[in-house]
């Protein structure tokens, strides 16, 4: 994935997550830019402090677009490339106060999604073999669920469902509230018969009981390694298997059997670091 495949949705969110960002940094004006002349052109340079794999141009772009259209970016990365301590990643000519005003708004989105494209590109290359797809979940920072989204996808690995809309997920307390998995399974298919249903289930017997009921999906939710194996004597169907619950980078490199198609961790997005970014005045 690219900058140039943001989803649409994706692409209608990116202002808005800007706009509310400068809003909440800018408020009634930034006092400390006005120390600087109206009229002073500037150029600066941003770089990386430590190696990253980088995302999040089209949010930084937006951000001096919103702020200036005439601001001037120039990209010396692309999307998802990995970089080193101390690569140069844009430069920005403009506006001093404009730059300034950005810095931070920039950078700020600039980092975090770097952070999760990192965290992401190292998960993907833990996968055991290349039939299994390392998946985000919904344990995303709030009011940046589409951006951590397409940043864990850019790093390498996959979206499991974006919100409650796009598909079913149904839990343990979905299941005792509907008297059942079967019951639960049904009533989904009723509501929504084209969206995918997929259940977790806490041990061989719930497993058992979503594969009767034809779910599209089984998570499997802390599994011992020995349940694991057992699926190997499991008629699946077309049923697709998911394992999640407390995904270590030793447990993902021993899930390597060829009954699961999906691995989910909330780390991709909940236990980032922000990258260390940094941006000075040139010339």
């Amino acid at each position: 994935m690219s900058a140039n495949n943001l989803s649409a949705e994706t692409l209608r969110d990116i202002p808005q997550s800007v706009t509310r960002a400068l809003q909440e940094d800018i408020g009634g004006g930034d006092i400390t830019a006005q120390l600087i002349p109206e009229d002073k052109q500037a150029t600066a340079v941003v770089i990386s402090r430590e190696a990253a794999v980088i995302c999040g141009r089209p949010w930084v772009d937006e951000v001096f677009k919103q702020l200036d259209k005439n601001t001037a970016i120039e990209w010396h990365i692309d999307e998802g490339d990995s970089v080193e301590a101390n690569q140069k990643l844009f430069t920005l000519t403009g506006n001093a106060r404009i730059l300034l005003t950005g810095e931070r708004a920039a950078l700020n989105f600039l980092q975090t999604l770097s952070g999760t494209a990192t965290v992401s590109r190292h998960y993907a290359g833990l996968a055991p073999n290349s039939q299994i797809k390392i998946l985000d979940t919904r344990k995303t920072i709030p009011g940046l669920r589409l951006a951590q989204k397409y940043a864990t996808a850019i790093g390498g690995c996959q979206n499991h469902r974006i919100g409650l809309y796009d598909a079913f997920l149904i839990k343990e307390n979905h299941i005792a509230a509907c008297g059942g998995i079967r019951q639960a399974i049904e009533k989904a298919r009723q509501i929504s018969a084209d969206k995918p249903v997929e259940v977790e289930v806490e041990n061989l017997d719930e497993l058992h009981q979503a594969l009767v009921a034809k779910a599209d999906i089984v998570m499997l939710d802390n599994f011992s390694a020995v349940d694991i194996e057992a699926l190997s004597s499991i008629d699946l169907g077309n049923t697709k298997i998911e394992v999640s619950g407390d995904i270590t980078e030793k447990k993902l490199r021993a899930y390597n059997h060829g009954a699961i198609n999906f691995i989910s961790s909330g780390s991709l997005t909940k236990h980032i670091r922000a990258v260390d970014l940094s941006m000075r005045f040139v010339g």
